[in-house]
């Protein structure tokens, strides 16, 4: 029998049974005496149940010998009598039937199976409805499929109500949905736009897109050569400043200096007619501990005490900097409470999910609790906010408030030659009307912009105001291209006063410094709904639709950005306008931009464009602030992720090519590696240095606060050069650098070019204090391959030996030398470490009995626990003399340039180290390096500068 207990045996054999039965007919010649029967049954109850083989089975017969049953044992009736036991014990026979019964109960009751009761039933006795109808099933088995039923809606999770994709899609459920997946990450107005369109990632705290995912890689650039880009910077953060002009100039004082060129108090700027760029540090704490680079824009003056200051930060600085301003505005105590949109809780969700999908019914209009469901309204601005988070903070002593005003201003940036154009066919300026008239101001100069060819012809960071009107009914009903139209605009004396003066300060005034106005503005868009029925009731479709007095008045911000302002190549490239809009607004000003012909990009675009510039990119390429610092250790992280993920025979070794830090530059080894080379060698070297405190100390693993990139700033421009600032000690200024970067004999002399930088002859004298100032100073410098190749990342910057110049001179085509092959020093470690493991593996003994390994090689396994097959493992050596050619620098970023045509790269290299080779290379081939990638041995030639 199926789950028969073991303990229970039936004999085939007669004789005593271990039960204790005997035959129930026993034959004549059988029949015990009394006395001996009780004598058996003692010993059979005494001896208790046996299982022995013998005891069933004579010796030498085994279980497949005895009878096949009724009809095939040999023996008859004879047999069967033979066989029956003699005797039963009642309580140990019924034990072991019960046992047998419990069994066959059990497996009675189990489900051998996951299926239902109706899936157990035969197919001709199935029923559709039975899966949701019990009384569809025969009556045996309705109580237990009701049992199922209930014990699945106990078990299961409870599931969303919004099941079906038609619930999901309404308007009401996706914004509630969108609402709750805003909560992690903030999105911009345009996300949806750009999540259908762009390979999104999750950076600063925002879902940003980062390329394409169509193939546009040339076609963003003659997008920005030709025509026009268009980006969403929405995700930068403003904060605005409100106080005493005095008080506000007297605080940020302590945070520039004008050694690296405009501050706050520039004229120009303080105005209100420019935009100004400035480079923070910590107070009082120049040049070091730099905080980054910002933008600001000053409100211009209404004939009020306090004046309006807006600071542009890029996210990954801003809270560094706004903690910076509290510190030294004295600001600690909110002014008020940010109380975001009302955009409905879980609670109010959760409501209203239960009142429009009711389970098991169709929402309908008339419903009553329909009626009661909340709206669920879109999250404008930084919606994600926490209410109790204070968003202002008012000084008691000083009087400055400080507002994050993050997503409240839109900014999105036109970058191309033709962006003007795009700007005066989509803005049209509202027409005047006595009754309101708040918003008016001149917008002649919007009409002027058709005459002007590129953007880069006017003065650099030009701010206007304007108060436009709605872009959505101007949009045209096909994409068209934007161009310009120098025949419908003449009047060339109005723009070559606009060359010259600039945009009066009139013009620069814009409503949108005013919180109430942007508000009005945001609450009384008209829907993109009540739009479309206004143009569905026009007498001739597709004709112009006239809002008249219910149109909107937005007041806008436009700022100038000058594009390529350093070097004597391509002036004035990636110009173009950044316009400041009021939130809510994203959408209605982002769709007619894209119907004039402009191709968008993203953060992968923005790279590229300050790449092309040569400009340095934010928070890449500032190793000196923390948030570059926090930067190149995630790339770090992320290189070396994908480095591990290739099996060793795969990946380069890194160690053989003479690489020792692939995935992050050591820019403090770096410097301090230059500085100690110096005083070894006696040269440059003074008996006291005039400014002890700027030499870097012990401080970070792979890039020192004083290893720092010095800026100076051009007063006629504004604009930020990466160069090397030096104190009033020093001699050398930046045009002195840059000059002593050109030969100045053979062919490739720049006679004209250093003439008009007025360079001073490259004496000690000259350039001795700089070195003594700085000793540890990096410096931003562009390079250009003389010859095939294309620099990559982390690319090293060396010095050529003097064969390998005079064997460039002999041979033109020479492409460079080769690095030797270096030996793998941590080889033999780390074949060490894979036997140490095998053993260990092998050895399963002591690991089940719990010995713990033997001291020596515990200190073993951590002593290798960081060695990687193909990366330098032990501290770093000296970086300079490491490899044949000394190391001067490292390239941040490196490709082919579109605008080049070579490959170009740009990067930071050691003031001392320059100044060293350019005092060492003869005339005609000063400012020539060489370029090896990490992952190579080869060398090549560049052409390295710095432009002004």
């Amino acid at each position: 029998m199926r789950n028969q207990p073991a303990s229970v045996t039936l004999p085939a054999e007669p004789g005593p049974f271990p039960g204790g039965g005997s035959r129930a007919c026993p034959s004549a010649g059988d029949v015990l005496s009394e006395h001996q029967y009780q004598q058996q049954k003692f010993l059979n109850q005494s001896s208790g149940p046996s299982y022995r083989k013998d005891q069933y089975f004579p010796k030498g017969q085994n279980r497949g010998e005895r009878g096949r049953g009724r009809g095939g044992w040999q023996g008859g009736r004879q047999s069967i009598s033979e066989e029956m036991p003699r005797y039963i014990t009642v309580s140990t026979f019924a034990q072991a039937r019960a046992a047998e019964i419990s069994a066959m109960l059990k497996a009675v009751s189990q489900k051998s199976s996951n299926s239902l009761v109706f899936q157990t039933l035969p197919r001709h006795m199935r029923r559709r409805a039975m899966s949701h109808n019990i009384k569809r099933l025969p009556r045996r088995l309705q109580e237990i499929a009701k049992k199922e039923a209930e014990k699945a809606v106990h078990q299961k999770k409870e599931q969303s109500k919004t099941k079906c994709r038609k619930a999901r899609r309404r308007h009401m459920n996706l914004v509630a949905e969108f609402n709750r997946r805003q909560r992690k990450n903030i999105w911009l107005e345009t996300h949806i736009w750009h999540a259908k369109r762009f390979h999104m990632v999750k950076k600063w705290g925002y879902c940003l897109g980062n390329s394409p995912t169509e193939k546009c890689y040339r076609a963003c650039y003659r997008a920005m050569t030709k025509h026009c880009l268009l980006q969403d910077l929405s995700y930068y953060c403003c904060l605005e400043l409100t106080g005493k002009e005095n008080e506000l100039l007297k605080q940020l004082a302590q945070l520039c200096s004008i050694d690296t060129g405009l501050t706050f108090g520039e004229a120009c700027c303080l105005s209100g007619r420019f935009e100004g760029s400035v480079n923070l540090y910590r107070a009082d704490r120049y040049p070091e501990d730099m905080l980054g680079p910002v933008t600001f824009i000053w409100k211009p003056r209404d004939g009020s005490e306090n004046r309006q200051l807006w600071i542009w930060v890029h996210p990954a600085l801003k809270q560094d900097i706004l903690g910076e301003l509290k510190a030294i505005f004295q600001c600690s105590e909110p002014e008020e409470i940010c109380i975001p949109e009302p955009v409905t809780t879980s609670v109010q969700e959760e409501k209203q999910m239960d009142v429009v999908l009711s389970l098991g019914r169709k929402r309908k209009e008339e419903d009553k609790e329909g009626e009661k469901a909340v709206p669920v309204k879109k999250i404008i601005g930084d919606g994600t906010r926490d209410p109790f988070q204070s968003y202002t903070w008012i000084s008691q002593t000083t009087g400055v408030a400080i507002s994050d005003k993050s997503m409240e201003i839109l900014r999105y940036r036109l970058i191309g030659p033709l962006s003007h154009s795009v700007l005066t066919e989509t803005l049209k300026a509202c027409r005047k009307r006595s009754e309101l008239n708040w918003w008016f101001h001149g917008n002649v100069h919007l009409c002027i912009f058709k005459g002007i060819s590129s953007p880069s012809e006017l003065p650099p960071g030009t701010i206007l105001g304007l108060t436009v009107g709605d872009p959505r009914v101007n949009m045209p009903k096909k994409k068209t291209k934007a161009v310009p139209d120098f025949e419908k605009y003449q009047d060339n004396d109005k723009v070559r006063q606009l060359y010259l003066e600039g945009v009066p300060v009139d013009c620069a005034h814009s409503f949108i410094w005013d919180q109430d106005i942007c508000k009005n503005v945001t609450e009384n868009k008209i829907s993109e709904q009540d739009l479309n029925h206004m143009r569905a009731q026009l007498l001739v479709p597709g004709s112009h639709l006239d809002l008249g007095p219910c149109e909107s008045k937005i007041p806008i911000l436009l700022v100038q950005q000058p594009g390529k302002m350093a070097g004597e190549d391509r002036p004035g490239w990636g110009s173009g306008w950044d316009i400041y809009l009021p939130k809510g607004w994203g959408m209605a000003f982002w769709i007619p931009f894209i119907y004039r012909g402009v191709r968008v990009g993203g953060l992968q675009e923005a790279l590229k464009h300050s790449e092309y510039q040569r400009t340095p990119h934010t928070p890449n390429d500032f190793p000196d602030c923390q948030a570059g610092m926090q930067f190149a250790k995630e790339l770090e992280t992320s290189l070396l992720e994908k480095f591990k993920r290739r099996p060793p025979a795969k990946r380069p070794n890194y160690v053989k090519l003479g690489t020792l830090s692939p995935f992050i530059i050591p820019w403090g080894q770096l410097t301090k590696n230059w500085e100690r080379r110096m005083k070894a060698s006696g040269e440059f070297v003074h008996p006291s240095s005039p400014h002890p405190e700027h030499c870097a100390t012990e401080g970070h693993s792979f890039c020192d606060p004083e290893a720092e990139v010095m800026k100076e700033a051009s007063p006629e421009t504004g604009e930020v050069e990466e160069t090397v600032e030096i104190s009033s000690e020093g001699a050398l200024k930046t045009e002195d650098l840059s000059a002593w970067c050109y030969p100045t004999a053979g062919k490739d002399r720049r006679i004209r070019l250093v003439s008009r930088l007025g360079q001073k002859e490259m004496t000690e004298d000259v350039f001795l204090p700089i070195l003594m100032s700085y000793p540890r100073a990096l410096v931003w410098v562009n390079l250009s391959l003389l010859r095939k190749g294309n620099p990559e990342l982390h690319a090293m910057i060396c010095i050529p030996t003097e064969d390998d110049l005079l064997h460039l001179s002999k041979d033109k085509l020479f492409c460079g030398p080769q690095e030797p092959k270096h030996r793998d020093i941590f080889k033999h470690k780390i074949q060490k470490l894979k036997e140490e493991k095998k053993k260990k593996k092998k050895d399963n003994t002591k690991a089940l009995e719990g010995d713990p390994p033997s001291v020596p090689e515990q200190e073993t396994t951590e002593e290798h626990e960081d060695l990687i097959l193909g990366l330098w493992s032990d501290a770093l050596p000296d970086v300079t003399s490491h490899c044949s050619r000394t190391l001067l620098g490292y390239v941040t970023r490196g490709d082919f340039s579109l605008a080049a045509g070579c490959g170009e790269a740009l990067g930071f290299v050691s003031l001392t180290g320059l100044v060293y080779m350019l005092h060492k290379q003869p005339a005609d081939k000063k400012g020539l390096v060489l370029l090896r990638t990490p992952a190579s041995l080869q060398y090549r030639f560049a052409r390295l500068t710095i432009e002004v």
